[in-house]
């Protein structure tokens, strides 16, 4: 604390703008998208003050665009992964020893950048390198970014007035160190807004951090980056690198100052982070802090009295923004026998009223390409497998394309079997199952949902009827960290909905929230004593 007990500006939701025609905030971002096509970018390895460039380089092309190259990005050898780690403890003490008012200002700074002179580029960025619309960019890389960053301060200030009663005599305080090392972020391509969080949430908090992100995110990364800097994050604060993933682990894991790791992608690999880990925990300081959000298998489930248009809506959406390239995105749907075939013709209308997928520059396509080729490949095969399957059907969609983005159509998929492999199986993309179960069945349909998938991130339940809600609640209550009564499974909102879920969905952490900083800190109980005892006997001794 410096000289006064500081009140922090009372973080609220960034407003969403439209982007409606005719409006300057789309036509700013229209502009900056083509600056960025027209243009080639190079993206250095950031580490200290240095922006390292190797030599040894990768391309960047947009997802929808796969053959136009937007610039290329250097990777990282075994030595620049360990310079970043110095880097990172060099700069240690400085950083963990700034006054908390004063990181609190240079992430509230960045959030104003993002509200403003970076709004379109960041925005623009993300619309390049993963082929969002720009509504689906603005919420998440302009306005989850910035509502991060602003919620983030107030709940430090928050964590830092909690402090324990004193007794007579005695004065009692806790501090609320940051981890004694380094903090490892590996970010995925899904959200800008993520990849910009996991990072700077420790660092808020006085961690040093080596940041790795995806590579299918490395252009609206380096905005984040840009902005960062801006916004006067000292150098070495965070280092980001770029390069084979296994390297980059394997050399962190093996640093016993490693201290934490802030992971946001697929379940599988988390799983293999966490033994490599146990696996060296002889080799660390201290127990790192293992936080990660994971995959999911994300349903809806639509009660007899449920509102045949407002469930298909919940699907459109739910399913299908982004591609269903979200963690939270519905890829599972059980539907009752009475209304299944009224609420799927309704979908069928909302898909095939979407343009042809195609590029998120062209602002009248909901939907654009998949984020690369090997997640094309892996929703084709889900697709061919389900035309030919005999307890499958294809509603609507089915088709794909790659010879110029990587396109899936949306595709709807109806199964007799409620374990069919697209029922259990994470496909994140524009594929979606449908289940129909009997009415009178809808109480062992609860549990069916709730044994059929090894994740626990998110749900929904569509209903008219309040008691089938609230069976439905409890029936639930273990397999979804964020469940959705009457609304779409996605679209969780900072200092709204924290986000995360258990299972293998990951340590439900809650992004977006107190208990996920909580994890960043090492707290230190200091009691003063002030008048201090000179005599070793207590009054029962007489």
């Amino acid at each position: 604390m410096g000289k006064g007990f500081f009140q922090v500006p009372t973080a609220i939701n960034e407003p969403i703008k439209t982007y409606a025609p005719g409006t300057p905030e789309r036509e700013e971002v229209l502009k900056a998208y083509r600056n960025y096509y027209e243009n080639t970018v190079e993206v250095p390895l950031y580490i200290g003050s240095k922006e390292v460039k190797t030599g040894n380089t990768k391309p960047m092309s947009p997802p929808h665009d796969h053959k136009h190259v937007v610039g290329h990005y250097h990777l990282a050898n075994k030595e620049n992964i360990q310079e970043a780690i110095d880097n990172c403890l060099d700069s240690r003490e400085a950083w963990a020893n700034l006054i908390w008012e004063q990181r609190a200002a240079i992430f509230l700074k960045a959030a104003e950048l993002i509200a403003g002179p970076y709004r379109a580029k960041i925005n623009a960025a993300t619309m390049m390198a993963q082929s969002k619309n720009i509504h689906q960019a603005e919420i998440d890389s302009a306005c989850e970014l910035i509502d991060f960053l602003r919620f983030n301060v107030e709940y430090m200030a928050q964590i830092y007035e909690e402090q324990p009663d004193s007794a007579e005599g005695i004065w009692n305080r806790v501090e609320y160190r940051p981890l004694e090392g380094f903090v490892y972020a590996i970010t995925p391509f899904n959200f800008t807004a993520i990849a910009g969080n996991l990072p700077a949430s420790a660092a808020l908090m006085g961690n040093v951090v080596v940041w790795k992100p995806s590579d299918s995110q490395i252009f609206s990364a380096k905005v984040i980056v840009d902005i960062f800097k801006e916004a006067g994050l000292p150098d070495g604060v965070i280092n980001v690198v770029f390069g084979d993933p296994v390297m980059i682990t394997d050399t962190v894991l093996k640093s016993p100052d490693f201290s934490g790791i802030h992971f946001t992608g697929s379940t599988h690999v988390f799983k293999e982070l966490w033994k490599q880990i146990g696996n060296n925990i002889h080799t660390y300081k201290t127990y790192p802090r293992i936080v990660g959000e994971t995959g999911g298998k994300d349903f809806i489930i639509a009660h007899p009295t449920a509102k045949p248009q407002q469930v298909a809506t919940a699907i459109s959406r739910g399913a299908f923004e982004f591609q269903g390239q979200k963690c939270s995105a519905a890829s599972r749907v059980y539907l009752p026998k009475s209304t299944s075939k009224e609420i799927l013709d309704l979908v069928k209308k909302d898909v095939q009223s979407f343009n042809k997928p195609g590029s998120p520059e062209d602002m009248s396509n909901f939907i654009t390409a998949v984020i690369h080729e090997g997640s094309f490949d892996k929703l084709a095969k889900y697709i061919d497998q389900a035309k030919e399957d005999e307890n499958a059907e294809i509603i609507v969609g089915g088709e794909y394309d790659k010879s110029k983005g990587y396109f899936i159509e949306p595709t709807v998929i109806l199964t007799t079997d409620p374990k069919y492999t697209t029922m259990e199986t994470e496909l994140f993309g524009p594929v979606v199952t449908v289940y129909a179960y009997e009415d009178k069945d809808w109480s062992e349909t609860l549990k069916l949902v709730d044994e059929t998938s090894e994740y626990a991130l998110t749900g929904a339940v569509i209903s008219g009827d309040r008691y089938a809600i609230d069976e439905a609640t409890k029936a639930l209550q273990n397999c979804a960290g964020n469940f959705y009564i009457n609304d779409k499974p996605t679209g969780a909102v900072v200092g709204q909905q924290p986000f995360g879920g258990a299972r293998a969905s990951g340590t439900n952490d809650k992004a977006g929230s107190m208990q996920n900083l909580l994890r960043w800190v090492s707290p230190r109980l200091i009691k003063e004593t002030f008048v201090t005892p000179e005599d070793y006997r207590y009054p029962f001794l007489g």
